[in-house]
């Protein structure tokens, strides 16, 4: 019987953050797949085992969570003042899909180190030790990030002491500066509060009216207060994705709330947009364990923070959710700087299900309007595994 063979397409499996990914450089993919379109997205749905209805990724890279199901595409860049071009995929692990509606801010931390090794930055923009500056042109969201590389005798440098909570080894420390994350083309036609509020009254039907604050920065997110859904904040991850009322709870808000945003024309566009708006929900500070067993206090915490990403609760923190955080926590009024206490603080650090996380933000105010200028936080990446990835020929 005639079969068609396996092709081979260079990749390399990497950790950036708490998320893990498989990523490629663009000229090494298959020229069908070079472009945005069908071929591309088939591509990579069978490069990670998806659509599984199984839910477990078993015949590919994926790891049967939203964390583990990520793909990235990596180019030289053709602009002004960057080094690569940076496009992230979202794969659906049970749906035929690949949601690129967003930025993976995790996987943004192992972008610079990869674009380095991959020679896609020049060389002599390199040093030979110390830290390398990597501009990198986010493609979802037509942004900036600035990645600090560590470089020690002309090599990037993964290990280290910087330790995440998440992620079980420590590592070397990435910086990344999300330069002016606010989103320009979705939701309220450029405003960091598409609704022109910093405080809404969402109605959902089954639930009725919501106090959140819908922010877009970093990635389009709808914050509630815990008490408001029947939460405290210090939840684990079993709490709420053994519950299949709240998680249908949670995506019935995350479509009306994607509607308010202007994100989506109605709440039947959701289920093909699963990746963005996020959901998240926040409490004042308050003693937890965390998934590790490490004990988190009250006074560890300027707030806690619970995230669902792709329809579950996050086992930490999503990076670009982190900048919203931290840009809402900045602007007064909002509910997560009011459950960080109020003011307007320049960092904060949160609690989530892993562990603690500081972001900081520079949140300014000019004609009744709210921008920011850029987000900062610490992550670490590092390479699992390189070489190829292997696909029947007749796949994509």
């Amino acid at each position: 019987m005639a079969h068609t063979p396996q092709i081979k397409i260079p990749a390399t499996y990497m950790r950036g953050g708490t998320s893990k990914g498989v990523f490629f450089r663009l000229d090494d993919l298959p020229e069908a797949a070079r472009v945005p379109g069908p071929a591309r997205d088939k591509l990579l749905l069978r490069v990670i085992g998806s659509p599984d209805p199984y839910g477990k990724q078993i015949d590919g890279m994926g790891g049967a969570t939203s964390s583990t199901s990520k793909t990235v595409i990596v180019s030289k860049s053709t602009r002004d003042n960057h080094d690569v071009d940076y496009l992230f995929g979202q794969v659906s692990i049970d749906k035929p899909f690949v949601d690129w509606s967003g930025n993976c801010g995790n996987l943004s931390s192992a972008v610079g180190s990869f674009a380095i090794t991959a020679g896609l930055v020049d060389p002599e923009r390199l040093p030979r030790d110390g830290m390398a500056t990597v501009r990198i042109w986010q493609a979802n969201i037509n942004k900036t990030i600035i990645a600090h590389v560590p470089v020690t005798n002309g090599e990037v440098q993964e290990t280290g002491d910087f330790e995440l909570d998440g992620v079980t080894f420590p590592a070397a420390e990435v910086q990344l500066e999300f330069m002016d994350p606010a989103a320009e083309e979705e939701g309220g036609g450029g405003s960091m509060f598409p609704t022109g509020n910093l405080v809404d009254e969402l109605e959902v039907p089954g639930l009725g009216t919501l106090k959140a604050t819908m922010i877009n920065a970093g990635i389009p997110t709808i914050f509630l207060n815990a008490e408001d859904v029947g939460y405290t904040g210090t939840e684990l991850q079993d709490a709420i994705n053994g519950d299949p009322r709240a998680l249908a709870m949670f995506e019935t808000i995350r479509a009306h709330g994607a509607v308010r945003m202007g994100l989506i024309k109605d709440t039947g566009e959701a289920a093909a947009r699963q990746h963005t708006p996020k959901v998240a929900f926040v409490a004042r500070p308050a003693a937890y364990t965390s998934s590790s067993g490490k004990q988190v206090a009250a006074a560890d915490v300027d707030l806690l923070v619970r995230a669902l990403s792709m329809g579950k609760l996050h086992h930490a923190m999503m990076g670009t959710a982190a900048v919203a955080i931290g840009t809402a926590a900045a602007v007064p009024g909002t509910l997560v700087n009011i459950a960080a206490g109020g003011g307007k603080p320049d960092a904060v650090r949160f609690g989530h299900p892993s562990g603690t996380l500081r972001v900081g933000a520079e949140a300014v105010q000019l004609e009744g309007e709210w921008s920011v200028t850029k987000a900062v936080m610490s992550r670490s990446a590092r390479v699992l595994m390189e070489g190829w990835v292997r696909v029947p020929g007749d796949s994509f």
